[in-house]
Protein backbone atom coordinates (compact mmCIF):
# COMPACT_ATOMS: atom_id res chain seq x y z
CA UNK A 1 0.00 0.00 0.00
CA UNK A 2 1.68 3.44 -0.61
CA UNK A 3 0.89 6.23 1.62
CA UNK A 4 0.48 9.87 0.15
CA UNK A 5 -0.54 13.54 1.52
CA UNK A 6 -2.73 15.94 0.39
CA UNK A 7 -2.38 19.26 2.17
CA UNK A 8 -4.73 21.55 1.74
CA UNK A 9 -3.01 24.53 3.31
CA UNK A 10 -5.35 25.06 6.14
CA UNK A 11 -5.26 28.79 7.34
CA UNK A 12 -5.38 28.71 12.17
CA UNK A 13 -6.99 31.39 13.61
CA UNK A 14 -4.85 33.87 14.57
CA UNK A 15 -2.28 33.55 12.40
CA UNK A 16 -1.72 34.96 9.20
CA UNK A 17 -2.82 33.00 5.79
CA UNK A 18 0.74 32.86 4.76
CA UNK A 19 2.27 30.97 7.91
CA UNK A 20 0.10 27.97 6.21
CA UNK A 21 2.01 28.12 3.17
CA UNK A 22 5.01 28.07 5.15
CA UNK A 23 3.65 24.97 6.90
CA UNK A 24 2.82 23.42 3.51
CA UNK A 25 6.34 23.34 2.77
CA UNK A 26 7.82 22.02 6.11
CA UNK A 27 4.87 18.90 6.03
CA UNK A 28 6.42 18.26 2.67
CA UNK A 29 9.72 17.79 3.84
CA UNK A 30 8.51 15.48 6.60
CA UNK A 31 6.60 13.66 4.16
CA UNK A 32 9.38 13.08 1.96
CA UNK A 33 11.95 12.14 5.35
CA UNK A 34 8.68 9.38 6.24
CA UNK A 35 9.24 7.95 2.99
CA UNK A 36 5.44 8.99 1.63
CA UNK A 37 4.79 8.56 -2.20
CA UNK A 38 3.21 11.74 -3.32
CA UNK A 39 2.63 15.06 -1.54
CA UNK A 40 0.15 17.03 -3.55
CA UNK A 41 -1.80 20.07 -2.66
CA UNK A 42 -5.14 22.09 -3.59
CA UNK A 43 -7.01 24.55 -5.09
CA UNK A 44 -9.84 26.50 -3.65
CA UNK A 45 -11.29 29.93 -4.45
CA UNK A 46 -11.75 32.75 -1.77
CA UNK A 47 -12.39 30.11 1.07
CA UNK A 48 -11.65 31.58 4.52
CA UNK A 49 -9.72 28.53 5.98
CA UNK A 50 -7.75 27.51 2.93
CA UNK A 51 -4.95 29.63 1.77
CA UNK A 52 -4.06 27.33 -0.86
CA UNK A 53 -5.28 28.89 -4.48
CA UNK A 54 -3.03 27.72 -7.46
CA UNK A 55 -1.71 24.42 -7.28
CA UNK A 56 0.73 25.02 -9.90
CA UNK A 57 2.65 27.63 -7.60
CA UNK A 58 2.82 26.29 -4.63
CA UNK A 59 4.39 22.81 -5.95
CA UNK A 60 7.51 24.90 -7.38
CA UNK A 61 8.16 26.09 -4.00
CA UNK A 62 7.52 22.48 -2.24
CA UNK A 63 9.89 20.98 -4.75
CA UNK A 64 12.65 23.60 -3.97
CA UNK A 65 12.51 22.25 -0.62
CA UNK A 66 12.23 18.54 -1.38
CA UNK A 67 14.19 15.78 -3.45
CA UNK A 68 12.77 12.78 -4.39
CA UNK A 69 8.46 12.88 -3.13
CA UNK A 70 6.22 13.24 -6.12
CA UNK A 71 4.39 16.58 -6.66
CA UNK A 72 1.21 17.47 -7.30
CA UNK A 73 -2.51 18.73 -7.25
CA UNK A 74 -5.45 17.33 -5.71
CA UNK A 75 -6.88 19.26 -7.76
CA UNK A 76 -6.80 21.52 -10.71
CA UNK A 77 -10.33 22.29 -11.36
CA UNK A 78 -10.12 22.30 -15.02
CA UNK A 79 -13.58 24.55 -15.27
CA UNK A 80 -11.71 27.75 -14.42
CA UNK A 81 -9.18 27.33 -16.38
CA UNK A 82 -7.79 26.78 -20.06
CA UNK A 83 -6.03 23.43 -20.96
CA UNK A 84 -3.46 24.97 -22.49
CA UNK A 85 -2.11 27.21 -19.93
CA UNK A 86 -2.64 24.27 -17.25
CA UNK A 87 -0.09 22.44 -19.54
CA UNK A 88 1.88 24.90 -19.97
CA UNK A 89 2.08 25.43 -16.35
CA UNK A 90 2.84 21.17 -15.63
CA UNK A 91 5.32 21.48 -17.95
CA UNK A 92 6.95 24.00 -16.45
CA UNK A 93 7.07 22.15 -12.89
CA UNK A 94 8.09 19.12 -14.64
CA UNK A 95 11.56 21.45 -16.14
CA UNK A 96 12.30 22.28 -12.61
CA UNK A 97 11.78 19.34 -10.86
CA UNK A 98 11.93 16.44 -13.51
CA UNK A 99 9.95 13.42 -13.30
CA UNK A 100 8.62 14.00 -9.75
CA UNK A 101 5.00 15.99 -11.12
CA UNK A 102 1.57 14.30 -11.15
CA UNK A 103 -1.58 16.16 -12.61
CA UNK A 104 -5.06 15.60 -10.39
CA UNK A 105 -7.52 17.30 -12.20
CA UNK A 106 -11.32 18.15 -10.96
CA UNK A 107 -14.77 20.27 -11.88
CA UNK A 108 -15.34 21.50 -8.66
CA UNK A 109 -17.54 25.12 -9.52
CA UNK A 110 -16.19 27.11 -6.14
CA UNK A 111 -17.44 27.27 -2.71
CA UNK A 112 -19.87 30.44 -2.72
CA UNK A 113 -22.17 31.91 -5.10
CA UNK A 114 -19.96 35.18 -5.18
CA UNK A 115 -17.36 33.08 -5.61
CA UNK A 116 -19.16 30.94 -8.48
CA UNK A 117 -19.64 34.43 -10.02
CA UNK A 118 -16.55 35.97 -10.09
CA UNK A 119 -14.73 32.65 -11.48
CA UNK A 120 -17.50 33.35 -14.50
CA UNK A 121 -19.61 29.93 -13.67
CA UNK A 122 -23.01 32.00 -14.36
CA UNK A 123 -26.59 30.51 -13.74
CA UNK A 124 -28.05 28.39 -17.03
CA UNK A 125 -30.26 30.78 -18.42
CA UNK A 126 -33.74 30.78 -16.97
CA UNK A 127 -32.92 28.63 -14.22
CA UNK A 128 -32.92 31.32 -11.63
CA UNK A 129 -30.01 33.45 -9.70
CA UNK A 130 -27.90 31.74 -7.40
CA UNK A 131 -29.54 28.84 -5.51
CA UNK A 132 -28.67 25.52 -5.34
CA UNK A 133 -30.45 23.95 -8.36
CA UNK A 134 -28.47 26.62 -10.48
CA UNK A 135 -25.30 24.70 -9.29
CA UNK A 136 -26.70 21.67 -10.00
CA UNK A 137 -27.76 22.67 -13.48
CA UNK A 138 -24.38 24.26 -14.57
CA UNK A 139 -22.55 21.13 -13.13
CA UNK A 140 -24.52 19.16 -15.08
CA UNK A 141 -24.48 21.21 -18.18
CA UNK A 142 -20.51 21.54 -17.57
CA UNK A 143 -19.62 17.61 -17.83
CA UNK A 144 -19.58 17.17 -21.32
CA UNK A 145 -17.43 20.08 -21.06
CA UNK A 146 -14.91 19.00 -18.70
CA UNK A 147 -14.52 15.23 -20.61
CA UNK A 148 -13.42 17.72 -23.50
CA UNK A 149 -11.13 19.50 -21.40
CA UNK A 150 -9.32 16.31 -19.69
CA UNK A 151 -8.71 15.07 -23.56
CA UNK A 152 -7.46 18.66 -24.57
CA UNK A 153 -5.37 18.94 -21.55
CA UNK A 154 -4.13 15.12 -21.98
CA UNK A 155 -3.31 15.75 -26.05
CA UNK A 156 -1.24 18.98 -25.39
CA UNK A 157 0.70 16.56 -22.06
CA UNK A 158 1.21 13.80 -24.76
CA UNK A 159 2.58 15.68 -27.70
CA UNK A 160 -0.56 14.90 -29.90
CA UNK A 161 -2.45 18.16 -30.18
CA UNK A 162 -1.64 21.02 -32.41
CA UNK A 163 -0.03 23.17 -30.25
CA UNK A 164 3.70 21.97 -28.95
CA UNK A 165 3.50 22.97 -25.15
CA UNK A 166 6.79 24.50 -23.53
CA UNK A 167 9.01 23.70 -22.55
CA UNK A 168 9.31 20.56 -23.78
CA UNK A 169 10.69 18.05 -21.51
CA UNK A 170 9.62 14.37 -23.47
CA UNK A 171 8.53 13.01 -19.82
CA UNK A 172 5.28 12.32 -19.41
CA UNK A 173 3.04 13.78 -16.66
CA UNK A 174 0.88 11.29 -15.14
CA UNK A 175 -2.96 12.22 -15.04
CA UNK A 176 -5.26 11.52 -12.33
CA UNK A 177 -9.31 12.29 -12.21
CA UNK A 178 -11.02 13.75 -8.96
CA UNK A 179 -13.74 11.32 -9.85
CA UNK A 180 -17.65 11.26 -8.86
CA UNK A 181 -19.73 8.67 -10.31
CA UNK A 182 -19.62 9.85 -14.42
CA UNK A 183 -16.25 11.24 -13.35
CA UNK A 184 -15.18 7.17 -12.56
CA UNK A 185 -17.15 6.00 -16.45
CA UNK A 186 -15.34 9.00 -18.22
CA UNK A 187 -11.61 7.97 -16.15
CA UNK A 188 -12.38 4.38 -17.60
CA UNK A 189 -13.22 5.67 -20.97
CA UNK A 190 -10.06 7.83 -21.46
CA UNK A 191 -7.77 5.31 -19.34
CA UNK A 192 -6.95 7.37 -16.85
CA UNK A 193 -6.57 6.90 -12.92
CA UNK A 194 -8.99 7.88 -10.33
CA UNK A 195 -8.80 9.63 -7.04
CA UNK A 196 -11.60 8.77 -4.68
CA UNK A 197 -12.93 10.20 -2.14
CA UNK A 198 -15.80 11.95 0.18
CA UNK A 199 -19.46 11.04 -0.56
CA UNK A 200 -18.52 8.50 -2.92
CA UNK A 201 -16.04 6.82 -1.06
CA UNK A 202 -18.85 6.83 2.02
CA UNK A 203 -21.63 5.50 -0.70
CA UNK A 204 -22.45 1.78 -0.08
CA UNK A 205 -22.42 1.30 -4.07
CA UNK A 206 -18.35 2.32 -3.84
CA UNK A 207 -17.44 -1.15 -4.89
CA UNK A 208 -20.21 -1.51 -7.72
CA UNK A 209 -18.96 1.88 -9.03
CA UNK A 210 -15.31 0.87 -8.92
CA UNK A 211 -16.07 -2.40 -11.10
CA UNK A 212 -17.86 -0.70 -13.61
CA UNK A 213 -14.59 1.54 -13.85
CA UNK A 214 -12.03 -1.61 -13.56
CA UNK A 215 -14.21 -3.22 -16.69
CA UNK A 216 -15.07 -0.47 -18.64
CA UNK A 217 -11.46 0.89 -18.33
CA UNK A 218 -9.65 1.42 -21.95
CA UNK A 219 -5.78 1.58 -22.14
CA UNK A 220 -4.37 5.00 -23.41
CA UNK A 221 -1.07 5.22 -25.20
CA UNK A 222 1.03 6.59 -22.62
CA UNK A 223 -1.36 5.72 -20.25
CA UNK A 224 -1.18 3.32 -17.63
CA UNK A 225 -2.10 -0.04 -18.82
CA UNK A 226 -4.50 -1.08 -16.02
CA UNK A 227 -7.07 0.80 -14.23
CA UNK A 228 -5.71 2.40 -10.85
CA UNK A 229 -7.40 3.65 -7.83
CA UNK A 230 -6.57 5.93 -4.77
CA UNK A 231 -8.46 6.47 -1.95
CA UNK A 232 -8.77 9.78 -0.02
CA UNK A 233 -9.49 10.91 3.47
CA UNK A 234 -9.11 11.78 6.77
CA UNK A 235 -6.81 9.65 9.12
CA UNK A 236 -5.53 10.21 12.47
CA UNK A 237 -3.54 8.15 14.35
CA UNK A 238 -2.83 8.85 17.97
CA UNK A 239 -2.36 6.55 21.32
CA UNK A 240 -5.82 6.42 21.78
CA UNK A 241 -8.98 7.10 20.00
CA UNK A 242 -9.97 9.72 22.70
CA UNK A 243 -6.77 11.97 21.43
CA UNK A 244 -6.95 11.12 17.95
CA UNK A 245 -10.77 12.48 17.81
CA UNK A 246 -8.93 15.35 19.48
CA UNK A 247 -6.75 15.90 16.41
CA UNK A 248 -9.75 15.79 14.27
CA UNK A 249 -12.49 17.78 16.03
CA UNK A 250 -11.24 21.80 14.21
CA UNK A 251 -11.87 20.56 11.02
CA UNK A 252 -14.72 18.85 12.15
CA UNK A 253 -15.93 22.16 13.44
CA UNK A 254 -15.21 24.05 10.20
CA UNK A 255 -17.06 21.86 8.41
CA UNK A 256 -20.19 21.85 10.40
CA UNK A 257 -20.03 25.47 10.90
CA UNK A 258 -19.82 26.39 6.72
CA UNK A 259 -23.34 24.72 6.80
CA UNK A 260 -24.38 26.95 9.43
CA UNK A 261 -22.57 29.93 8.30
CA UNK A 262 -21.96 29.25 4.13
CA UNK A 263 -17.94 30.41 5.67
CA UNK A 264 -15.58 27.65 5.85
CA UNK A 265 -13.56 29.12 8.16
CA UNK A 266 -9.66 28.85 9.79
CA UNK A 267 -8.76 26.37 12.27
CA UNK A 268 -9.41 26.82 15.69
CA UNK A 269 -7.99 25.60 19.34
CA UNK A 270 -9.46 22.09 20.49
CA UNK A 271 -9.10 23.41 23.97
CA UNK A 272 -11.16 26.80 23.11
CA UNK A 273 -13.69 25.01 21.14
CA UNK A 274 -14.20 22.60 23.76
CA UNK A 275 -14.84 25.70 25.83
CA UNK A 276 -17.65 26.95 23.74
CA UNK A 277 -21.53 26.31 24.18
CA UNK A 278 -22.05 24.98 20.38
CA UNK A 279 -26.18 24.89 19.18
CA UNK A 280 -27.57 21.64 19.31
CA UNK A 281 -27.03 21.29 15.28
CA UNK A 282 -23.62 21.84 14.82
CA UNK A 283 -23.01 19.75 17.99
CA UNK A 284 -24.29 16.74 16.32
CA UNK A 285 -22.65 17.59 13.10
CA UNK A 286 -19.63 18.27 14.31
CA UNK A 287 -20.29 14.36 16.32
CA UNK A 288 -20.89 13.22 12.86
CA UNK A 289 -17.98 14.08 10.78
CA UNK A 290 -15.91 12.89 13.36
CA UNK A 291 -18.16 9.48 13.54
CA UNK A 292 -16.91 9.40 9.61
CA UNK A 293 -13.10 10.00 10.02
CA UNK A 294 -10.44 7.47 10.66
CA UNK A 295 -9.60 8.14 13.86
CA UNK A 296 -7.75 6.01 16.74
CA UNK A 297 -4.62 3.85 17.53
CA UNK A 298 -2.09 2.36 14.74
CA UNK A 299 -3.98 -0.93 15.32
CA UNK A 300 -7.34 0.63 14.60
CA UNK A 301 -6.41 2.60 11.97
CA UNK A 302 -4.26 0.06 10.29
CA UNK A 303 -7.34 -2.02 10.29
CA UNK A 304 -9.91 0.00 8.94
CA UNK A 305 -7.44 0.87 5.83
CA UNK A 306 -7.04 -2.31 4.74
CA UNK A 307 -10.35 -3.57 5.04
CA UNK A 308 -10.88 -0.18 2.96
CA UNK A 309 -8.34 -1.24 0.69
CA UNK A 310 -9.39 -4.59 0.11
CA UNK A 311 -13.32 -3.38 -0.42
CA UNK A 312 -11.97 -0.62 -3.63
CA UNK A 313 -8.77 -2.15 -4.62
CA UNK A 314 -6.98 0.69 -4.00
CA UNK A 315 -3.57 0.67 -5.03
CA UNK A 316 -2.91 4.33 -2.52
CA UNK A 317 -4.11 5.87 0.11
CA UNK A 318 -4.17 9.74 0.30
CA UNK A 319 -4.28 11.24 3.54
CA UNK A 320 -6.30 14.38 3.90
CA UNK A 321 -5.83 15.38 7.38
CA UNK A 322 -5.73 18.67 9.12
CA UNK A 323 -5.48 19.89 12.58
CA UNK A 324 -4.90 22.94 14.79
CA UNK A 325 -1.16 22.15 15.85
CA UNK A 326 1.37 22.15 13.06
CA UNK A 327 3.54 19.86 15.56
CA UNK A 328 0.91 17.89 16.51
CA UNK A 329 0.31 17.58 12.53
CA UNK A 330 3.79 16.25 11.81
CA UNK A 331 3.34 13.52 14.35
CA UNK A 332 0.23 12.30 13.34
CA UNK A 333 1.56 12.03 9.74
CA UNK A 334 4.55 9.97 11.38
CA UNK A 335 1.93 8.02 13.60
CA UNK A 336 0.29 6.97 10.60
CA UNK A 337 3.31 6.17 8.24
CA UNK A 338 4.12 3.70 11.08
CA UNK A 339 1.07 2.40 11.37
CA UNK A 340 1.07 2.01 7.33
CA UNK A 341 4.33 1.54 6.18
CA UNK A 342 6.28 0.35 9.16
CA UNK A 343 8.75 3.17 8.89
Amino acid sequence: MRLSLLDRSRTRAGHPDGAALHDTIARARHAEELGLHRFWVAEHHGVPGVASGSPPVLPAAVGAATSSIRLGSGGVMLPHHQPLVVAEQFRMLDALHPGRIDLGVGRSLGFTAPVRRALRHDPVPGSGSGSGSDVDAVFAAGADAFAADVEELRAHLDGTSEVTVRPATGRTIPLHVLATGRGLLLAARLGLPVVVGGPVLASADVGDALAAYRSQFRPHPGGPEHPRVTISLDAFVADDAAEARELALPEAHAMALSRTTGEFGPLQSPTLLRAEAWPEQVRRRVEAHLDQTLAGTAPQVRAALEELVERTGAEEVLASTSTWDHAALLEADRALAAAVLGS
